[in-house]
């Protein structure tokens, strides 16, 4: 068993070095949520991190599928390119601009590198599909997205051709708002091998707008091998989306990505309007994210639970996934930290893909140095400035008879200077006596 070191669990640890040493990184979280008040959006006052848990293990005895550490939940059946995405190994999304007709005002898009020059121009993704050929011949799982790829038709049916070509076997998919979906256009995808479509339903589009996407998904029924929705959901919605939920099921889909609703850093405004509030615990390990989501919005995640059991009680045949915001992140850390060379004292774990070590501190040092150096173990490594010993977690079952706490420390291999460089980012509790290897990390 790991105790998530939070605030309010902090006062929990006893060892007064270890505990100091945590408050750390409880304190940079604390920081970085009054840095999002002062930017002008509030955080939710209680922490639903149990609560979600409760729910999906709920969902699990219901039968839901909990993947990814919980990160990912769905019913039915799920997208090849969504399992592909949880490590992203043989997974690569391309885009030929950022221009967009829509203006959502939740569009992360503006985070993405050079977004201004590349909402005037394009680039020349057969090229770049090229040169993904020349490095990696393998590939299982491609897409394209936008802004709205089909804004471009004529590179978008080429990207899809020339991938078909290079990597016949892979799992190609479009990302589209369907607004410039024909019949004709559809005739095209099918011609250049598109495998999946996943379109995107606004909740605030009037009721005409909806029709026409739900027409629009229904005709690339008779093109497409696997017509999906992947949209945002908004808090307070659970009535609206049930209705969704119930329109695609008629239209007999594959499923539908619901994906956790996210304040994208910009349009602020519009945000604190709508009442919306950032999660308190935006995310378990903090860190500087490649995924340009942006911070979760308390209430979209209950709403996205409570979607998936309304479709296990009425027995839809749909596939509903719930991918929340941190299930986006794992395939960073996988490709960040796997393949690594690193000292021995270092495990990865399987489970949250964070670089794992563990630590005792202060008093509780010389009790865990005798065991380890009479089983003559010693890569292990002391910080004087930490006061702290460092080692494999592997150990840690050594040290059962000692009454002695221990942190469990999570690192990403971040490359400075074209070096690799460990960095620590957050610390757990554990005891020798509570904790398993295969369970917990």
């Amino acid at each position: 068993m790991i105790l998530d070191v939070t605030k309010a669990t902090l006062p929990e640890i006893k060892n007064s070095v270890l505990r100091e040493y945590a408050n750390t990184y409880v304190q940079i979280h604390q920081d970085f949520l009054e840095q999002v008040r002062v930017m002008g959006l509030e955080v939710e006052s209680q922490d639903t991190t149990a609560m979600a848990a409760e729910k999906i293990e709920a969902l699990r005895k219901k039968s839901a599928v909990v993947r990814n550490n919980a990160k990912s939940i769905y019913t039915n059946c799920i997208s090849p390119s969504c399992v592909a995405c949880q490590t992203g190994a043989d997974s690569s999304t391309f885009f030929i601009s950022l221009k967009c007709h829509r203006d959502c005002f939740y569009c992360f898009n503006p985070n993405q590198e050079n977004y201004e020059y590349y909402r005037g121009h394009t680039r020349d993704t057969v090229a770049e599909l090229d040169e993904m050929r020349r490095v990696n011949p393998h590939m299982g799982h491609l897409a394209l997205t936008g802004g709205e790829p089909l804004l471009h038709k004529e590179e978008t049916y080429r990207f899809f051709e020339h991938a078909r070509e290079l990597y016949p076997q892979a799992h190609t998919r479009l990302y589209t708002s369907g607004d410039h979906i024909d019949r004709a256009t559809l005739e095209a995808l099918q011609r250049s091998g598109l495998r999946e479509i996943r379109f995107s339903i606004r909740m605030h589009d009037l009721a005409k707008g909806h029709m026409l996407t739900y027409e629009n998904i229904a005709l690339a029924r008779e093109y497409i091998p696997s017509v999906m929705v992947e949209m945002p959901v908004l808090p307070d919605t659970l009535e609206e989306m049930k209705a969704v939920l119930l329109r695609l099921e008629e239209l007999n889909i594959f499923g539908i990505n619901l994906l956790e609703f996210c304040f994208p850093l910009n349009n602020i405004e519009a945000f604190r309007e709508k009442g919306y509030k950032v999660k308190a615990r935006p995310f378990h390990v903090l860190y500087d994210y490649w995924y340009a989501g942006g911070l979760p919005i308390a209430g979209s995640e209950t709403v996205c639970l409570e979607l998936l059991d309304f479709a296990l009680a009425a027995g839809l045949k749909l596939g509903v996934h719930y991918c929340s915001l941190e299930n986006k992140h794992t395939g960073q850390l996988y490709k960040q930290n796997s393949g690594q060379r690193l000292p021995n004292r270092l495990y990865f774990s399987q489970k949250d893909y964070f670089l794992k070590t563990a630590k005792v501190f202060g008093e509780d040092i010389p009790a865990a140095r005798q065991v380890f150096d009479k089983a003559d173990y010693r890569e292990y490594s002391v910080s004087e400035e930490q006061n702290s010993l460092e080692f494999h977690v592997s150990r840690i079952s050594s040290l059962k008879k000692l009454n002695i706490e221990i942190g469990i420390c999570s690192h990403v291999v971040e490359t400075r200077d074209n070096e690799p460089v460990l960095r620590e980012l957050k610390v757990d509790l554990t005891t020798p006596q509570t904790f398993r290897l295969s369970k917990d990390i």
